[in-house]
């Protein structure tokens, strides 16, 4: 079963905002500098913008409402691996430092209520 679109539309803002402004206009520096620091300086932007595609990708998945749970689980996936890495490599680039893994951690516990919560088909 598909999540409402509100839920669709809410979740899909934020790979959009992230995926777009964040990473592939540049918007938030910090972003490239984590790449550059975790994949190395010389392909920062590009690996940056690329990493930006995949996330404006997800936010059309979402979108679509296909396969929810499996895109619940990408979701998860996704967040916790980006998150655990920078908390181990780069915490010191990270908006709230170690503490962003809290925001991480609230936003997968809404993905997995949204796509996996008791009596939902």
């Amino acid at each position: 079963m598909k999540a409402s679109p509100v839920t669709r539309i809410l979740f899909a803002a934020v790979w959009l905002v992230n995926g777009i402004w964040c990473k592939m206009m540049d918007g938030v520096p910090r972003h490239r500098e984590i790449v550059a620091r975790i994949l190395g300086e010389e392909h920062s932007l590009l690996l940056t913008r690329l990493i930006g595609v995949g996330e404006v990708l997800m936010a059309v998945w979402i979108l679509t409402g296909i396969r929810w749970k499996w895109n619940c689980a990408a979701q998860i996936a996704a967040v916790l691996a980006m998150n655990v890495i920078e908390f181990i490599v780069v915490p010191d680039l990270l908006l709230f430092g170690r503490f962003n893994s809290l925001v991480a951690l609230a936003y997968i516990m809404v993905v997995a209520w949204a796509g996996f919560r008791p009596g939902k088909r």
